[in-house]
């Protein structure tokens, strides 16, 4: 009789999926963020809203930039203390590197109102099928959406198919997104 082997921890989850990022092509890489961008621009979330909050890739995470030209209105984060502060970015204005390697708008630049955001396009190590992401370990996101102004905001996850999982550990600070993006389509967990 096989015994289950221990679900993993975060940390080495982790690890192990930022290793496997790490080791895709170049060219794969831009195919499968290519795809990603597709999937979102045609889906409803993204067609219906105004103001977008979105990263911009570290690490090897899907690059979005391609749909950075559509007119909308971008936010990006800039890590302030232990939380993230949103600014309007557009292409052309210029960026700074933040505290962890990760490219911000600049700190003068105008700030977006919660009130203002209709989607919002969260970066993740990994998610699972229910709805919940691995992060890098900071707990930024976790803190941002368990506010109740951000509860309400539609949620996505951007990750490669490798990193979808069955399931993650949680804790009781982890917040589940409405749903995922990959390469291969679109999850949704909540009515969105």
């Amino acid at each position: 009789m096989n015994t289950p082997k221990p679900l993993l921890t975060k940390t080495e989850l982790r690890k192990s999926l930022l290793q496997t990022r790490k080791s895709r092509s170049p060219e794969a890489w831009r195919e499968k963020s290519d795809r990603i961008c597709s999937h979102l621009q045609t889906s409803p979330p993204f067609t219906q809203a105004k103001t977008i909050l979105a990263y911009f890739s570290f690490r090897q995470e899907p690059d979005l930039s391609p749909l950075f030209t559509i007119p909308k209105k971008w936010g990006f984060p800039r890590c302030v203390g232990k939380e993230l502060s949103w600014h309007i970015w557009q292409p052309g204005d210029a960026l700074q590197t933040g505290a962890y390697g990760i490219l911000e708008p600049l700190p003068d630049a105008p700030k977006i109102d919660h009130s203002e955001v209709d989607l919002i396009l969260v970066p993740a190590v990994g998610c699972d099928l229910r709805g919940y992401r691995l992060g890098y370990g900071g707990g930024y996101y976790d803190r941002m959406l368990s506010k109740a102004e951000w509860k309400s905001k539609v949620a996505i996850g951007i990750i490669f198919e490798f990193s979808l999982l069955a399931q993650l550990p949680v804790d009781s600070w982890d917040q589940p997104l409405h749903g995922i993006c990959t390469e291969s389509g679109n999850l949704k967990f909540n009515k969105i």
